[in-house]
């Protein structure tokens, strides 16, 4: 069933950890409550073709269950080793374009301890290692992420640290998507992966940064200074040219940006290219594509294969969800897809919080440790963490 709702204040409010599933672009949010069926185990390294045959055949199912217009919501995980977690949800209810969201209130979050996973030591050191790579290897890019455990934490639940993602974030993907029992996934990412919408096919593909400032004239050198970075332009050329070949066999009329923008959040500067088409086939459905585009080399490197090899081998943790995909698809095919970054995991006395640099030709140890601290500062704000950890 959907319903149309007039706040979105009202989804925020309503919002229940571990029964919802809550999803904001700029054009529109949604909540989605309860589950009529759950999409057999699929991830997002099957291929596109057969995770849309699953998707189209429960989607099919819950039409059979009396769900007049159904929708798949969820997320993608990063690695294959992880299950996908899609469902279609029994209520969906939608707002249009969000007001800002209230102002967060209450104190910040506490934790007894942080644990550096891998430590800046180390980090600074696999860097290096992927810099090895990049000389003796076919590999392009290679992206690396590090995550901040904050332990024995003391917050006000994964509902209230959401408003406090949207109200920081107003033009961002704001999401919470459930994971295992008592965890949630909460982001607010500036990237969107792929949306389809009838026949046009959109992606907002991001590569390169650089910090925000608070002083005005600092922070614009800042974006003058990205928008003129050799390294960092060769960076987000190799995203946008995969992304662009990823979407080429399933539109026609595809038009890629000449040069790359800034998008600005409150924390950083993006360099980002917008990519669209026109659809070819109309059984495409965004699923489909977001399953055959993720991971990009925005999060993962380039070429796939041999970039993900060298992130199983000198990352020291699983990312599950994070770098993965958090969206929607409904029965039409239509639907949109983030990009599952800035976000962390929130459990009872634990927040993960993830962040990670893409490795180039070029790129500096310790330039790269600082732009994984400063991608933590979405989520560290977000929980009244105004100070790098």
């Amino acid at each position: 069933m959907t319903i149309l709702t007039q706040s979105h204040a009202d989804l925020l409010s309503d919002y229940r950890p571990q029964e919802s599933f809550f999803f904001r672009s700029p054009a529109h949010g949604l909540l989605a409550q309860g589950t009529v069926a759950v999409v057999p185990t699929c991830n997002p390294r099957s291929p596109a073709d057969a995770v849309a045959r699953r998707v189209r055949a429960t989607l099919a199912e819950a039409r059979d269950l009396g769900q007049p217009r159904p929708i798949v919501v969820g997320a993608l995980p990063f690695h294959p080793s992880t299950p996908a977690r899609l469902r279609v949800p029994r209520t969906v209810r939608w707002t249009g374009p969000a007001p800002a969201a209230a102002p967060p209130v209450g104190p910040p979050v506490g934790f007894a301890e942080v644990q550096h996973v891998p430590s800046p030591e180390v980090y600074r050191h696999g860097v290096g290692e992927a810099l090895e790579r990049l000389a003796d290897s076919r590999i392009r890019k290679i992206v690396l992420a590090r995550a901040l455990h904050l332990e024995g934490a003391r917050h006000p639940g994964a509902g209230a640290l959401l408003r406090r993602l949207a109200h920081d974030n107003p033009a961002g993907y704001v999401f919470a998507v459930d994971l295992q029992p008592g965890r949630t996934l909460l982001g607010a990412s500036p990237e969107l992966l792929v949306q389809r919408d009838g026949g046009l096919v959109t992606a907002n593909p991001l590569a390169g940064s650089a910090p925000r400032h608070a002083d005005a004239r600092a922070d614009a050198r800042a974006g003058e200074r990205l928008l003129a970075s050799e390294k960092d332009l060769r960076e987000h050329a190799v995203v946008v040219e995969a992304v662009a070949e990823g979407l080429r066999p399933f539109c026609h009329d595809l038009h890629v940006q000449d040069e790359p923008s800034l998008l600005e959040t409150p924390t950083l500067w993006h360099l980002s290219t917008q990519i669209r088409g026109q659809l070819r086939d109309p059984e495409v459905t965004s699923l489909h594509l977001a399953a055959a585009l993720h991971p990009t080399p925005a999060v993962c490197g380039t070429p796939r294969s041999l970039a993900m090899r060298a992130i199983q081998e000198i990352e020291p943790f699983n990312r599950s969800f994070y770098s993965g995909a958090v969206g929607w698809c409904d029965s039409s095919g239509d639907g949109e897809w983030a990009v599952a970054i800035r976000c962390a995991e929130v459990a009872d006395d634990e927040i993960r919080i993830y962040a990670g640099a893409g490795i180039v030709e070029g790129s500096v140890p310790d330039a790269e440790l600082a732009e994984t601290s400063a991608k933590f500062r979405t989520f560290l704000r977000a929980i009244g963490i105004d100070q790098d950890l």
